[in-house]
């Protein structure tokens, strides 16, 4: 293991893929001030050949290929962080050592940097759906917000009567959580052929018990073009989470846009239990932003709610609270400051920013949207 990582290590930093890695990454960072032409030569250009591709290659195997990828990477990073224990213990440590080190530790990063930006990362500085849809995403007011989550009010009482136990339990059955969601985005796909979902690659994470402690619902695998879903989370959430992660395969990188793509996947859905999923969480995200501005308001449609959805609520609320850990709140420490060093400065409240695109969209066209 040892001679075939430094071997490894030895052939990819000769001085020309030095030189190959810093002009990419300089590219990089030059073609993010540009998100037309993001949009254009990389998102409708190079990344769908890049992400078929994936998703042949890997969409068949009934695993996660990117979940044992990660998990060798991190058998890699604490192999090398035993030698370097070793070394400082047998008083082996000198400026050679450091030099190598720091040589082999950026070489990595930028390794990394640019794959990631290559095979995906590149998205989060496309023109994105607000582009594509001509929506006004801007500033809105406390009665936009009040109009808004009332109209998701009225439909995730309307979904919670339809969706019985026996459906609710189907989807229990990953194969045919996995089916509905890629139907999903085909029907959307006839009102929006920009979201045509082909070639499918989404898989339960191997991780699924440890994510409920590192506080992940899913993720989108570049690496392997993988859409990741916990599935150990409570059922009546991974429908959602499921159509947010194929909008990550799509090209949507920014948090707000992949819920919005979530949301119009779920709106066109023939299936209750993926409208009552989406319906459940756009209604969170409305009412905490409602709960801001008129807590009175707030409190009288939760107090409305039909008694699945506050049961439904009340389960999640157990289930984070039995998971919660010290761990969880570095991580996603960690997570925000990602999201921001990735064009998403709000970090992790990304995620509740769907509350303008949803009021863009409702505006636009009309109530019946929604």
């Amino acid at each position: 293991m040892q001679r075939f990582l430094s071997r490894l290590f030895r052939h990819l930093m000769k001085s020309w893929n030095w030189v190959l890695l810093i002009l990419l990454t300089i590219l990089i960072k030059w073609a993010s001030w540009y998100p037309e032409w993001v949009e254009i030569n990389y998102t409708y250009g190079l990344y769908p050949m890049i992400s078929k591709t994936q998703r042949l290659l890997l969409g068949w195997i009934p695993f996660s290929a990117g979940d044992l990828f990660y998990g060798f990477l991190v058998l890699v990073l604490l192999f090398r962080a035993v030698q370097l224990v070793r070394v400082l213990l047998r008083r082996q440590f000198n400026r050679k050592y450091l030099r190598n080190g720091l040589q082999q530790l950026i070489f990595f990063f930028l390794f990394v940097y640019v794959f990631f930006n290559l095979l995906w990362g590149l998205n989060y500085n496309r023109s994105g759906i607000s582009a594509q849809l001509q929506l006004k995403v801007e500033a809105y007011t406390r009665q936009d917000v009040d109009t808004l989550t009332s109209l998701l009010y009225e439909r995730l009482n309307e979904y919670a009567t339809t969706v019985t136990p026996a459906r609710r339990d189907s989807f229990r059955r990953k194969k045919e959580l996995f089916q509905e969601t890629t139907a999903a985005y085909r029907r959307v796909a006839a009102h929006y052929p920009f979201l045509a979902y082909k070639f499918k690659s989404i898989k339960p994470s191997v991780f699924s018990y440890a994510g409920n402690y590192l506080g992940f619902q899913g993720y989108y695998n570049p690496f392997s073009g993988e859409a990741q879903v916990n599935t150990t989370i409570p059922s009546f959430l991974q429908p959602f989470v499921t159509s947010h992660e194929v909008a990550h395969q799509l090209g949507y990188a920014r948090e707000n846009e992949a819920n919005f793509v979530g949301f119009l996947a779920c709106r066109y859905s023939e299936s209750p239990v993926l409208l009552y999923s989406m319906y459940y969480d756009m209604f969170n995200y409305a009412i905490r932003e409602l709960y801001q501005s008129d807590t009175a308001r707030a409190g009288t449609l939760l107090r409305g709610l039909h008694p699945q959805v506050k049961k439904d609520r009340e389960e999640y609320r157990r289930f984070y609270l039995r998971h919660r850990n010290p761990v969880e709140s570095v991580v996603m420490w960690g997570y925000g400051h990602y999201l921001k060093a990735n064009n998403q400065p709000a970090g992790k409240e990304t995620y509740d920013e769907v509350v303008a695109w949803l009021i863009a969209y409702y505006k636009k066209f009309g109530a019946a949207a929604i």
